[in-house]
């Protein structure tokens, strides 16, 4: 039996992932079960597979929540420490959704394999010797996985997270002020429209981005920005001070369950800064739906962007001080017709559900072989 492990309470990217394994398994006919946190009240959205059973529980009681019968267990990132030490038969892996690089490794000790998202995050385990999956899984751009909502509307731009006092108390008093904030529907500005279509995040580093692109936009009154997503107070509220110099072209619209749909309003996705980047799955979503990306050039993103094809990299700003950065937006504004990477076919192949079953289904190979499935 194969039993996932995504204690997450916030909905994110290893959530997405998490969705579309299940949608694979379910075509290599494998039913799986997923142990997820209890307080996160997120998965009944989700359009899981009909052989896919949930199973809430929380860190403390998660050994107690594993029987004998469930001979591969598959985290989503590293196992807990009390997994590991789980006596009898087990096959103990994990899926790495986050680069290694510039992080403690020791989690990953203790386990029989580890399944990189990319080859990124597979140099950094090897480099460390840590046992890894031969080849990338990478991604899917699976834009039906959440309840589709036909229009859209500003929301939250906050995750509050309770463990902080200051995010316990606002996420106490917010829905209260809600209902009296207006609530106005998305109409796409003239010009160019840029697009983050993220959570607002640590790791996509986007204050430190545009503290150093602001002043570049400023000198562009063509572009605007729009951010779709929503995230801790500290990370919006250090955003929108990088932001500053071109506040009158920023909209924040908080957490939007029907990307396709925030797809079709952009011209370009922009991404954060690459190093904690593992793969980024809006990048992969976004092509897909025809929308070009702006990226830093380096890894990840070289892996999952032909540039000039399916976007354009550019020198990461904080070596040149974003001129890279300017000479791509005099280059794209006059632009009378994008770069279109839905024609990049077998670019865009790599990252169906179909190819990811394989993968999927050369490692189920694998598993039975060593007798755990």
């Amino acid at each position: 039996m194969i039993t996932q492990i995504n204690l997450q309470t916030h909905f994110g990217g290893g959530e997405v992932y998490t969705n579309f394994l299940c949608q694979a398994f379910n075509n290599l006919q494998i039913p799986t079960k997923i142990l997820v946190h209890q307080q996160a009240d997120f998965w009944g959205d989700l359009n899981l597979p009909s052989n896919t059973k949930l199973i809430r529980t929380n860190l403390d009681s998660l050994t107690g929540a594993i029987s004998d019968k469930d001979t591969w267990l598959l985290g989503h990132g590293a196992l807990p420490s009390s997994i590991l030490r789980i006596k009898g038969r087990h096959l103990k892996t994990a899926i790495a959704h986050m680069p290694i690089q510039g992080r403690n490794p020791e989690s990953y000790r203790g386990h029989d394999m580890v399944f990189p998202v990319s080859t990124w995050v597979k140099q950094g385990l090897e480099e460390y010797s840590l046992p890894t999956w031969r080849s990338p899984l990478y991604g899917v751009a699976n834009l039906t996985m959440l309840k589709n909502n036909l229009i859209i509307k500003r929301t939250s731009k906050y995750d509050w997270d309770d463990r902080k006092v200051r995010d316990l108390l606002f996420g106490k008093i917010e829905p209260f002020i809600q209902p009296f904030l207006s609530k106005p529907k998305f109409i796409k500005k003239p010009g160019i429209t840029l697009g983050i279509v993220s959570r607002i995040t640590p790791i996509k580093q986007f204050p430190l981005l545009f503290s150093l692109l602001s002043k570049i936009l400023s000198k562009h009154p063509k572009f605007n920005l729009e951010i779709f997503g929503s995230g801790g107070y500290a990370s919006v509220r250090d955003l929108k001070k990088a932001l500053y110099p071109i506040r009158d072209r920023v909209r924040f619209w908080g957490h939007q369950s029907n990307v396709s749909l925030v797809y079709k309003q952009l011209d370009y996705l922009i991404t954060g800064l690459p190093e904690k980047e593992a793969l980024g799955l809006n990048i992969i979503e976004a092509q897909t739906c025809g929308v070009p990306v702006l990226a830093p050039n380096a890894p990840p993103f070289t892996e999952i962007i032909m540039d000039n094809h399916t976007g354009f990299l550019y020198t990461d700003p904080r070596i040149d001080n974003g001129e890279s950065f300017d000479q791509l937006l005099k280059k794209i504004s006059p632009l009378i017709k994008r770069i279109d990477p839905t024609t990049e076919v077998d670019h865009l192949n790599k990252f169906s559900l179909e190819s990811f079953t394989h993968r999927i289904g050369l490692i189920t190979n694998w598993v039975e072989k060593e007798g755990y499935l």
